[in-house]
């Protein structure tokens, strides 16, 4: 028995109260990082538990919601009570305006387009009416090329497509190797 006593480590101190003299003693002046404070407890106490970094992560979390450190800048320093308080990103919120003890607010209305009722009666189909222009809409088809110049003779599409150009890109003409002998 008295061996087991001497090898047992003596026991560690909570977290929050180690993550404290952690700071206490990194003095640093924006506070500290998470891996400086993790890295100050190691050397400090030995004898870590194996899910050290998750119970560090857990506990910081903790003090921070708490109100005992204050996150900045990825960083955690003691709260001061006399320090401004820090502000984050973005527009600062505008001061409300107290109202008087006898308004009553109407209730929100929320966001968004209001749901279908589905107990009323479906509307009526209204019947497609023309524009009157008797022209189609859209774009209109693609007629054939005229190709007969002034004499007004038309081709169809069937011939333009048989011996006009095909589409895309047309192939790159290879010259022709004519090798010339010189004879004397």
């Amino acid at each position: 028995m008295a061996a087991e006593e001497v090898n047992k480590l003596p026991p560690l101190p909570p977290y929050p109260q180690m993550i404290m003299s952690a700071i206490e003693a990194l003095n640093e002046k924006n506070g500290s990082n998470k891996t400086s404070i993790s890295k100050y407890i190691e050397s400090k106490y030995g004898n870590l538990p194996a899910g050290h970094t998750t119970l560090l992560s857990h506990h910081l979390n903790r003090m921070k919601e708490t109100g005992e450190l204050v996150f900045w800048k990825n960083n955690y320093m003691k709260n001061d009570p006399n320090a401004p308080p820090r502000r984050g990103r973005g527009r600062p919120p505008k001061p409300k305006v107290p109202m008087s003890p006898g308004t009553v607010l109407a209730p929100a209305r929320p966001r968004g387009r209001p749901p279908k009722d589905p107990n009323a009666p479906p509307k009526p189909v209204k019947p497609k009416v023309a524009t009157g222009t008797g022209k189609p809409r859209g774009r209109p088809r693609k007629m054939a090329r005229p190709s007969g110049g002034i004499s007004g003779t038309t081709t169809t599409t069937a011939t333009v497509k048989g011996t006009g150009r095909g589409r895309g890109r047309p192939p790159k003409v290879k010259p022709s190797s004519n090798e010339v002998s010189v004879e004397q």
